[in-house]
């Protein structure tokens, strides 16, 4: 039998690498990012042109690259940062695999240009599809310069899978907030189609985050910090108060390096039980240090899952941290029952006797005087004097009343009501029909109505969801849709990730019925709801507006119009627990059964359930 088995081309193994390693313009930048943090770069810049899917540069003032390491460096599995696999267990770099820019080189037209300190001339370097086009002496500042161009050309299938520029930003956005919060001390600048987007200046952790997030983060933050032989923990946690329904502002970072741990997730959670409601999630950033040798964190491609040694003394040292500064900086409520209650007084009262209170009374009051003077006829000077009105013509006033009066008298053409009788056994078929269209409430959850066949189990919240669903489709495309006028105009406060996503839904929200004044970097102003917005939920239902579409895997105009749709009917339906009179009850099953999909929530799940006569009928046998 012949042989079958052969090697994988260098540029067909570059490119399934990059399956792992780029899977979109975001994962590009966070591996470019790393490297200049690797590099010593003070100064890192970050450009971005169409969602990254167009132009990606990052430029830094590092150590750079002489010739040779230039070449070397797009060569698969070629590093700097270790030389056995023992070095794998106390890395202190970001990136040491030597996958990632042979990885981007194989799917990109990349750019490179780069040059040490001690050289005179710098060396720049074109590769197409792993495909050396070029390399040359040049002129160049002392750092590095890569440029990727062109994501996923020579990858089509690759390339439609990505999705719209503005999802991709967000994405892109994410990366550069993790790796600029995790690396305080180094500047970086990020520029998106030729407009700056951040500009962060060398700071603290706390200055980093609320320059990230806007100013407004300053008062939600609660500072942690606590260091033991296993872990140094420190870092910041939002007051309980501003818990949101969304995850979003959630960090844990690693010996300065990003990671996702729903474990450790938990713990925080957990020291905030009591403090906020079951469906809200707090807001940290926590940072933590660790011996490398306790942590692998060489199990994703991407590097964002971490295994530790020994999570269970971890997750107990983060809770009680968390737990400890909400007390110690007076977050959690107390009541003090050993308080002296003398401490209360005021001082002004210290010395001071206490003093009966002192009633005086007029013995010469008589509130009887005025009646007693009339009737005895003394005290004519001090009585009222009563002027007699003039009563002429008082006999207009019973004008046309003669014969009315007659006809009060005559009960000649008396007609008396006849007696309801109620409790027939024999109803009429009016009264079925009423019996019919009654609905009942159960539970305070589902409404039960009869049918021809039986009776129809109504779940109300998932009915007015679709009622609401529709409508709201309805009124973003055919853009018809009322607004109700503030008196006074709502402002909100926002971080500016936040207002990029508002300002790309801006459009729809508007059909919908919300009129917006202001839109500025940290804020905005609304002078206008729909007709089923309550002014006290619109904070409420813009942060769900805002996590869905960042959780949101889609991008065109007809998937955001139906994320819209589906978050504001969820928002404003009916919950599960409301008590409904037996009019509403009435109108929103004669509004489910007028929707076109009625059997089916916006989320696919069933509305109604027919019990028929023959269920029924079966439980008796």
């Amino acid at each position: 039998m012949a042989d079958i088995i052969k090697l994988l081309p260098d540029h067909v193994a570059n490119q399934i690498a990059a399956g792992e390693v780029v899977q979109r313009p975001a994962s590009v930048v966070k591996e470019l990012l790393e490297n200049a943090i690797d590099a010593g770069a003070t100064l890192i810049k970050l450009i971005v042109k169409e969602g990254g899917k167009n132009l990606i540069q990052v430029v830094d003032n590092g150590v750079g690259m002489s010739n040779t390491d230039a070449r070397l460096s797009f060569e698969r599995h070629a590093t700097s940062k270790i030389q056995k696999a023992e070095d794998l267990f106390n890395l202190n770099t970001n990136g040491f695999r030597g996958e990632a820019l042979a990885s981007i080189a194989a799917i990109a037209h990349v750019e490179l240009q780069t040059k040490t300190e001690t050289d005179e001339i710098g060396t720049s370097i074109k590769i197409e599809g792993s495909k050396i086009i070029s390399q040359e002496p040049t002129v160049t500042p002392k750092g590095t310069s890569m440029v990727v161009k062109n994501l996923f050309f020579n990858i089509p299938a690759r390339r439609n899978f990505l999705k719209s520029n503005q999802v991709e930003l967000r994405h892109i956005t994410d990366e550069f907030h993790r790796v600029a919060m995790a690396h305080p001390k180094i500047a970086f600048h990020f520029y998106n189609n030729g407009s700056e987007l951040f500009n962060l200046p060398q700071d603290n952790f706390r200055k980093r985050i609320v320059h990230i997030f806007g100013s407004k983060t300053n008062q939600k933050l609660v500072p942690i910090a606590e260091e033991t032989p296993v872990v140094k923990i420190w870092g910041f946690v939002n007051k309980p108060e501003f818990a949101k329904k969304s995850r979003g502002e959630q960090f844990f970072f690693v010996n300065n390096r990003f990671i996702k741990s729903p474990y450790l997730h938990h713990a925080v959670v957990s020291a905030f039980d009591g403090l906020i409601k079951s469906d809200t999630y707090p807001g940290y950033f926590i940072y933590m240090d660790v011996d490398p040798a306790t942590i692998d964190i060489n199990i994703h491609p991407t590097k964002t899952e971490v295994k530790f040694d020994d999570e269970h003394t971890l997750y107990a040292i983060l809770r009680s941290t968390v737990k400890h500064s909400l007390g110690q900086f007076n977050v959690v409520p107390e009541i003090d029952f050993e308080e002296d209650p003398n401490l209360k007084t005021p001082y002004s009262y210290k010395d001071k006797e206490v003093v009966m209170p002192q009633v005086t009374v007029d013995s010469g009051f008589n509130p009887f005087a005025d009646t007693a003077t009339k009737k005895t006829g003394t005290g004519a000077s001090n009585a009222k004097s009563y002027t007699k009105t003039n009563t002429k013509g008082w006999e207009n006033l019973y004008e046309g009343l003669g014969d009315s009066a007659v006809k009060q008298n005559d009960f000649s053409s008396v007609q008396f009501e006849s007696e309801t009788i109620t409790g027939s056994i024999f109803e009429s078929e009016e009264s079925n029909e009423q019996s019919a269209a009654s609905t009942i409430q159960l539970r305070r959850k589902y409404i039960i109505t009869s049918i021809k066949s039986g009776m129809v189990v109504i779940d109300q919240s998932r009915a007015h969801q679709r009622v609401l669903y529709e409508k709201f489709l309805k009124n973003i495309t055919v853009k018809q849709a009322v607004s109700q006028q503030l008196l006074f105009p709502l402002t909100l406060s926002f971080s500016n990730n936040d207002i990029q996503i508002i300002e790309e839904i801006k459009d729809s929200l508007v059909n919908i019925g919300f009129v917006f004044s202001k839109i500025e970097k940290e804020s905005i102003e609304i002078t206008g709801l729909p007709i089923l917005v309550a002014e006290s939920e619109v904070s409420m239902i813009l942060e769900q507006l805002i996590s869905d579409c960042q959780m949101d895997v889609t991008g065109d105009s007809f998937s955001q119009t139906d994320l819209l749709s589906k978050t504001l009917a969820k928002s404003l339906s009916v919950k599960t627990g409301e008590i409904l009179d037996e009019t509403s009850q009435l109108a929103l099953v004669n509004d489910l059964f007028a929707c076109k999909e009625s059997q089916l929530s916006p989320f696919n799940k069933p509305t109604y359930i027919t019990i028929t006569e023959n269920d029924i009928d079966k439980k008796f046998i």
